[in-house]
């Protein structure tokens, strides 16, 4: 029986959110939690809207994070399809769009993020599509599907994992695929030159078709459907559909408001401290939203000292908009909101798979962070794990269908230890003696 005289509130019907609520009650919370989502849809998983369930591999019903009847049996309250639009922290209340006011003792937001959009004329005609939602999921589903009966045209605007895993489900239905990409190679922004090129051969040799070194700068249509696009070099693409593929950005409208902190540069996000908590001590934030100091990095990008702000809080933050995050996050700041001392340092992870490439990614070094790439395997063969240094330190390490090994690689990156790269490059020796600071074979 719900004991009423505690009420931790959620707003974000995401996977941290639920996750966050599973473990208030696994942890033996006694009050009330209330869940606030502005969808309709019970709490699922993101990763399977570009994935299995894009591909049609997967039913729709596999997406949520649990069955609609488990909230009922854990006492969660569920406000779905109900958006959070003010939040009165002197008050203590989340007050809803319906005018409804929900009182909490503690809160975590878990608002997550929105699909950048396109600031360019046609983006109104119909066959235009963001994919972050279920229902953008639903719609792109049956638009690929069609594209594919029928020889339909898709274009894509941006080539980083959520493009690419779209052009790749794409090319499974038969639709013709073309990716702009301002950038020389596709993920430029995570993978730097040195692999990007391997993920365009890979969709190359599928039939996509790449247009580097441009961006959009207006999609046409007749009678308000989608005809081509255009770019800023002047070409012009056939086009049935467009997905905007680039980006997003954090949901943090409601904690702005609500004169929050929030993070500089790097993503932005809600400025959280390592037990997840705002500048507020009885909010905490978690999942895409929130900004966290990142612990493994050595110096910042800039290559300045962490700086700290008014409120405390040190800079120098990451907002990881990966699954892995969205569930690890969210039940450690339920167990913050416990009480409990909570430290989160998880290493950012996240993975892919398109066509017979599978990846996993863990780390953190875009361009301009790391000095050099080391690879052990075969690349020619797509069998293979790189690892990007600064000078001889770990920063992150990608597996391309190569398994069990995320753990020995996130060692390496939070162990610190200075290793040998031709050491890291011989698949002979172990990738934990690497860690322990061991290059011999």
């Amino acid at each position: 029986m719900v004991d009423a005289h505690r009420t931790f509130v959620i707003v974000g019907g995401g996977l941290a959110g639920a996750k966050a609520a599973e473990t208030l009650r696994e942890e033996g919370f006694t009050g009330r939690v209330i869940l606030i989502g502005d969808e309709r849809d019970h709490p699922y998983e993101r990763p399977p809207l570009s994935k299995g369930y894009l591909t049609g591999d997967d039913e729709r019903d596999s997406v949520f994070v649990h069955e609609p009847a488990w909230y009922a049996g854990a006492d969660v309250e569920l406000h779905l399809g109900q958006p959070a639009v003010h939040l009165d922290r002197a008050a203590k209340c989340v007050v809803l769009g319906d005018g409804t006011r929900v009182h909490y003792d503690r809160l975590l937001l878990a608002t997550g993020a929105e699909p950048r959009r396109l600031d360019i004329p046609g983006t109104g005609l119909a066959g235009v599509h963001h994919l972050r939602r279920l229902a953008h999921a639903d719609r792109l589903r049956g638009r690929l599907a069609a594209l594919g009966q029928e020889n339909g045209h898709l274009v894509i605007a941006g080539a980083g994992w959520i493009g690419l895993e779209v052009a790749a489900a794409a090319r499974g239905y038969g639709a013709e695929v073309t990716v702009v990409e301002p950038s020389a190679t596709p993920l430029h922004a995570v993978l730097g030159p040195e692999l990007g090129g391997l993920f365009a051969d890979l969709h190359r040799e599928h039939g996509v078709r790449f247009h580097f070194g441009a961006r959009l700068t207006g999609i046409t249509g007749q009678d308000g459907i989608v005809q081509a696009v255009r770019t800023d070099d002047g070409e012009e693409h056939p086009a049935h559909d467009v997905l905007a593929a680039i980006g997003a950005a954090p949901r943090t409208a409601l904690a702005e408001a609500a004169g929050l902190a929030l993070a500089e540069g790097r993503g932005g996000g809600i400025a959280v401290d390592a037990a997840l908590r705002t500048s507020d001590p009885d909010i905490y934030a978690a999942g895409d939203v929130a900004a966290v100091r990142y612990p493994f990095a050595g110096e910042l990008p800039s290559g300045e000292a962490p700086r700290f702000t008014g409120d405390g809080l040190p800079e120098g933050r990451l907002r990881v908009e990966h699954w892995a995050n969205a569930l690890n996050s969210g039940p450690a700041a339920a167990r913050a909101m416990l009480g409990d001392e909570v430290r989160y340092d998880r290493v950012p992870y996240f993975f892919s798979d398109q066509y017979d490439v599978g990846m996993e990614f863990s780390g953190y070094a875009p361009p301009g962070v790391y000095d050099q790439v080391v690879c052990r395997g075969d690349v020619s063969k797509r069998e293979f794990v790189a690892f990007w240094l600064r000078d001889n330190k770990v920063l992150a390490g990608m597996n391309v269908n190569v398994w069990d090994v995320t753990e020995a690689v996130q060692r390496l990156i939070t162990s610190g230890v200075t290793v040998d790269p031709h050491g890291l490059a011989d698949p002979a020796v172990p990738l934990e003696r690497l860690a322990e600071g061991d290059s011999r074979g």
